[in-house]
C-alpha cells in the first residue's frame, strides 16, 4: 500500500501546517501516514584536524576532547529528531490517525525520498524549511531539488492549515496538464471540493475547446467545475485570481518545461513556489 509522506525537521508551526495537511490528505486517500525526518550528514558537526595548532604537551587530551564534543552534539541532533517526530506523531494521533509511522534517517534526503518513492502516494513537505526565513518570495534548500527528482505528487504546505474549501488547476492543454487532469479525475483527494478551471491565453474557440475537454472529463467523475480563459502574464493572473476567488489550494504541473528554456526564461513553477499565497499541489 502506498503512503502519505510527512516531510519534517524540527517541530514548529511550519512542521504543524505540514502534519495537518498530511493527515487531510491520508484520510482523503485512505492511505497510511509517515511522518519522516532525515537528518542530513552535513548537518552533523565534521570533526578538524587541528592537531597543528595544538602544543605537545596538550594535543591528545584536546583532540579527545572535541571529538566528544563533536560526538555529543550529533547525538543531541539525532534526539531533536526523535522528539520532532514525536511530537508530530502526538499531532497526527489527536486527530484522529491513531496507527502513523515514524521513520528517522541519517541521510541526503533526495537520496532517501527517491528510495521510498515506490511506496509513495503523496509527499507533504513544507514551502520553507523548519530553521529557515519564512520571508516572503524565500523557498526551502531542498525543496526544488525534492520536486524536479521525485515522479509521485507533492502538496507543498505554506502558512496555516485550511481544509481546501476550492482550489484551482492552472490549466495549459499541454500533455503535462493533460496529465495533471487524468490523475485528480482518478483521485479521491479533491473529489468533493469544487474547483476552478484557469487557462492563460487568448480567448479563442481553441483555448475555450480544449478548457471545455478537461472540464467535461473532471465532470465525468463528479466533480463540480468552472472554467475561465484569462488573458495576461501567468504568474500575476493566478495569484490575482486566488486571491479574487478564494481560493485554498493551487494545483499545476511541476516543470513541464525543458531545462534550457528554464533556465533561459525561468520557470513558472519556482515563481510560482515563491509568490503563491496557498499551498500548491504540484503532480508530474
Amino acid at each position: 500500500m502506498q503512503h502519505v509522506i510527512a516531510s519534517i525537521d524540527s517541530y514548529n508551526h511550519m512542521a504543524e501546517t505540514v502534519v495537518d495537511y498530511a493527515v487531510w490528505a491520508s484520510e482523503q486517500l485512505d492511505a497510511p501516514l509517515v511522518l519522516l525526518h532525515v537528518l542530513e550528514k552535513g548537518d552533523l558537526p565534521v570533526n578538524s584536524n587541528l592537531s597543528g595548532n595544538i602544543g605537545l604537551g596538550s594535543r591528545e587530551a584536546l583532540l579527545e576532547e572535541l571529538t566528544a564534543l563533536d560526538e555529543k552534539r550529533a547525538k543531541l541532533m539525532r534526539e531533536q529528531g526523535r522528539l520532532a517526530l514525536e511530537d508530530a506523531l502526538k499531532r497526527a494521533s489527536d486527530q484522529g490517525i491513531t496507527d502513523a509511522a515514524t521513520l528517522q534517517r541519517h541521510d541526503d534526503l533526495v537520496t532517501t525520498l527517491q528510495e521510498l518513492e515506490s511506496d509513495l502516494r503523496l509527499l507533504v513537505m513544507g514551502r520553507e524549511g523548519s530553521n529557515e526565513s519564512s520571508a516572503p518570495n524565500h523557498i526551502g534548500t531542498h525543496l526544488e531539488s525534492v520536486i524536479r527528482t521525485l515522479h509521485r505528487p507533492i502538496l507543498v504546505a505554506s502558512g496555516d492549515f485550511k481544509k481546501p474549501e476550492r482550489f484551482m488547476i492552472a490549466y495549459d492543454a499541454s500533455p503535462t496538464a493533460k496529465k495533471v487532469i487524468d490523475m485528480l479525475a482518478g483521485s479521491p483527494l479533491l473529489i468533493d471540493t469544487p474547483c476552478h478551471l484557469l487557462m492563460i491565453d487568448a480567448d479563442t474557440d481553441t483555448s475555450r475547446e480544449q478548457l471545455k475537454e478537461a472540464r467535461v472529463k473532471l465532470e465525468a467523475k463528479g466533480f463540480s467545475v468552472t472554467e475561465e480563459v484569462a488573458a495576461g502574464e501567468v504568474e500575476p493572473v493566478i495569484n490575482e485570481r486566488v486571491k479574487s476567488l478564494g481560493i485554498d489550494l493551487l494545483v499545476m504541473g511541476a516543470y513541464g518545461h525543458s531545462r534550457i528554456r528554464q533556465f533561459l526564461v525561468g520557470s513558472t513553477t519556482t515563481k510560482l513556489l515563491k509568490s503563491a499565497q496557498v499551498p500548491l499541489l504540484l503532480l508530474r
